[in-house]
This record gives structure tokens, C-alpha cells and sequence, in this order.
């Protein structure tokens, strides 16, 4: 790939970090704040910031397949949005209730073909491609969300 332009290829889905698929940003200025479940402080305030509040955003890692290579890529919010159906705080939300489904949801989407357009990341230090469009390509394609809210037999509000 050329250094700076973003090219689209197709792609199967091999696997996904199910353990930390979000992280906690600033709800004004979206700088990266202290997870407020891993760490001691429960403060998730921005200091740059007054008055703001915190908000999930997706930071998924997806083990990916090509024709010729097999690889990490990273999707953030928007492109994980398509594939989850949902916001980061809405499964949040559903994983406090149902704690496997982190889970269940890289098996959902384990074998999935979709077509990704992928580029470069911005930041220096950033191991992984970043996905930013993604195309599920099966015909019949449900959402994680979905899938999850009928395996688990609830009631879907988002």
C-alpha cells in the first residue's frame, strides 16, 4: 500500500480481541480518558475540558484473511458501528448483563467476507491498519447487536 493513499481489498474475518473492544473519551474534545473500570480513581473527567462527561467509542482489533496474507487491522467507531449495529455503550451496557457476549460476538462474526478499505494509521506509534469503511458482503448479513439480542433473547432498544 502506498504510503498515504487507502486501498480496498476483500477480506475474511479469523478472529477478533473480544477483550477490549472500547475505550473511554472526553464527550467534548474525544481525548483517550482512564478507563473507569480498570482503574482505582472512578474520576473520568476530562482535564482540558469543563463540564464534560465521558463516552465509550469502539476500538476493535480483527485478525483478518486475504488471497495472500493474514493480518491485524483496527476499526474504530465509525466502520465498528457497521458491524455491531450498535454504539460502544450500547454494548457496554449489554455485556454488564451478559457478560459472555463480548465473546459470542467474535464468534458471530468469525468467517465473515467483507470488503475493507483500509489505510495507514496517523499516529506514529499505531501498530495496525486502520479499516475505515467495511462492507459486510454476505447477502444475509445481521449485525452483531442483532444476532446477540436474539441468541440472548432480548428485547433490542438502540
Amino acid at each position: 500500500m502506498e504510503a498515504n493513499k487507502p486501498t480496498t481489498t476483500i477480506c475474511t474475518v479469523v478472529s477478533i480481541d473480544h477483550t477490549n473492544l472500547y475505550y473511554t473519551v472526553c464527550s467534548i474534545c474525544e481525548k483517550t480518558l482512564p478507563d473507569p473500570t480498570t482503574t482505582a480513581t472512578s474520576s473520568t473527567r476530562c482535564n482540558h475540558c469543563t463540564g464534560s462527561t465521558s463516552k465509550r467509542l469502539f476500538r476493535v482489533l480483527m485478525s483478518v484473511a486475504t488471497d495472500t496474507n493474514v493480518f491485524v487491522v483496527v476499526l474504530f467507531d465509525r466502520a465498528a458501528r457497521v458491524l455491531f449495529g450498535c454504539s460502544a455503550q450500547d454494548l457496554f451496557d449489554f455485556t454488564n448483563i451478559h457478560p459472555f457476549c463480548g465473546e459470542t460476538a467474535s464468534k458471530i462474526l468469525e468467517g465473515e467476507m467483507l470488503r475493507v478499505t483500509l489505510s495507514n494509521p496517523r499516529n506514529g506509534n499505531a501498530q495496525h491498519q486502520r479499516v475505515v469503511s467495511v462492507v459486510p458482503l454476505r447477502s444475509g448479513f445481521r449485525s452483531v447487536m442483532d444476532s446477540l439480542t436474539e441468541l440472548y433473547r432480548v428485547r433490542s432498544d438502540h
